[in-house]
C-alpha cells in the first residue's frame, strides 16, 4: 500500500524493494491460500473505509505472501509477540540452524547484532525459527513456513539433537535444582539478548 502513495525507496530498500521478495505462491498448499484469503479479507473488513484505493485481490494475495516469507516477528524486551514487520535489506541474510547475528528491534528500526565473532568476508546468517527444536523439526518447519531443506553445519552434524532428544524423553518431571537450573539459564539467555539489544554501537 505505502508503493502506491510514492516511488521513493524507503531506508530498508535500498538493496533489495520490496516488491522484489520472493512469494512462493506456487508452493503454497489450500491451507496457506485460506489463511492468505482470511487475512485480505481481514484487511478489507477493518481498513476498507479508510483507505479507498487498496490494491486489488491479486496484488494483496502476492503481498502477503511476501510478507509471510519473508516478514520479521517484532518482540518487545520480555520476547512477547507484538506483531510483524518487513525489512527488506535484513531480509536479504540467509538462514542458519547456528546463526551469528541476532536481529533487534528500536522502535521501528530493525537492528542486526553480532552473536559471535565476524571477519572480514564471513556471510552474515540469522536464524529463521526457533532453535530448541532438533533437526528433523527444524527442517520440516523451514520447509513448510520457507519453502527450503536446511543445509547447514547444525542440520547436517546434529551435533545438538541428543541432548534434546534426552530432554523430550524424560518420562518423571526433573526434580527441583534441574528447574532452578534451566529457570537460570533460561534468564541468562534473555538478559544477553537484552545486552546486545540495548548495547550503543560505536
Amino acid at each position: 500500500m505505502f508503493q502506491k502513495v510514492t516511488t521513493e525507496r524507503t531506508p530498508s530498500e535500498r538493496l533489495l524493494l520490496l516488491t522484489e521478495f520472493e512469494s512462493h505462491l506456487d508452493k503454497m498448499d489450500s491451507e496457506k491460500e485460506e489463511m492468505n484469503n482470511a487475512d485480505i479479507a481481514a484487511l478489507h473488513h477493518f481498513y476498507s473505509r479508510h483507505i479507498s484505493d487498496l490494491p486489488n485481490t491479486q496484488a494483496l494475495t502476492e503481498l502477503f505472501a511476501q510478507i509471510n516469507c519473508n516478514g520479521f516477528t517484532i518482540e518487545d524486551e520480555e520476547l512477547s509477540h507484538l506483531g510483524s514487520a518487513a525489512f527488506p535489506d535484513v531480509a536479504l541474510m540467509n538462514h542458519s540452524c547456528s546463526p551469528n547475528v541476532i536481529v533487534t528491534y528500536k522502535g521501528t528500526v530493525a537492528e542486526v547484532r553480532a552473536v559471535k565473532e565476524i571477519n572480514p568476508g564471513d556471510e552474515i546468517f540469522n536464524s529463521y525459527i526457533d532453535l530448541l527444536y532438533p533437526t528433523e523439526d527444524r527442517k520440516e518447519r523451514l520447509l513448510d513456513s520457507y519453502f527450503f531443506t536446511c543445509q547447514c553445519t547444525e542440520c547436517t552434524t546434529k551435533s545438538k539433537d541428543k541432548a534434546k532428544m534426552e530432554i523430550r524423553k524424560l518420562s518423571s518431571p526433573p526434580d527441583p535444582e534441574e528447574i532452578r537450573s534451566m529457570v537460570r539459564y533460561a534468564k541468562n539467555v534473555i538478559e544477553e539478548f537484552r545486552r546486545a539489544k540495548h548495547y550503543n554501537t560505536p
